[in-house]
């Protein structure tokens, strides 16, 4: 059974740095995707972020530069670390899993939270 784990979210002031963490079971981990999308309140999810099973990564414009998303195949884990947080990065973060080899299909984390203040 797939399961997705998100931590890692907290209370940083702006300008901090926070490292979210998604710990995935259940699944072959190199035949998924792994992403990052946000949700704020009162907002649409959002995606961040991607990483491929081969390591290619892409994020969305608002946080080049500042985010980076990474995984760790020993751990079947992904890292999203944050820097330069702003107000506006304040969010539930969520991954998600999305399949792409022999097969379709996506799986997504509980959540964590991301307050930034000012």
């Amino acid at each position: 059974q797939a399961q997705l784990v998100d931590s890692g979210g907290g209370l940083v002031q702006a300008g901090g740095s926070l490292r979210l963490s998604c710990a995935a079971s259940g699944i072959i981990f190199s035949m998924f995707d792994m992403n990052w999308y946000r949700q704020a309140p009162g907002n649409q999810r959002e995606w961040v972020a991607t990483i491929t099973g081969r390591g290619i990564t892409n994020s969305a414009d608002s946080v080049k530069g500042r985010f980076a998303i990474s995984r760790d195949s020993a751990k079947n884990t992904v890292y999203l670390q944050m820097d330069n947080l702003k107000p506006e990065d304040t969010a539930v973060y969520y991954c998600k899993a999305r399949r792409t080899v022999l097969g379709s299909g996506n799986y997504w984390g509980q959540g964590t939270k991301v307050t930034v203040s000012s």
